[in-house]
């Protein structure tokens, strides 16, 4: 169980910093925002691409990379949008 925790957080990291670099957003924080941004991205994500017939996050690969980074920059421009 803790390994897994530890590879979700930093694949966590990962996706949150590359989100921000894909939609800057007045969001605060350093490397425990990106986590949560990852994380929240993971399970955004995965929501959004089950509801299209497609699978969710699926482990430590490229498509779960790509399921997660898709739902962190989903939160972030919804975010933005709101922040206004």
């Amino acid at each position: 169980m803790i390994p897994t925790l530890v590879i979700a957080a930093v694949l966590g990291a990962v996706v949150g910093a590359v989100a921000r670099l894909l939609v800057p957003a007045p969001v605060k924080g350093g490397c425990g925002a990106n986590i949560a941004l990852g994380m929240v991205g993971a399970l955004l994500g995965s929501v959004l691409f089950r509801l299209l017939g497609g699978a969710g996050f699926t482990g430590l690969n490229l498509y779960s990379f790509f399921v997660a980074l898709v739902g962190a920059v989903a939160f972030l421009l919804i975010y933005r949008a709101l922040a206004r």
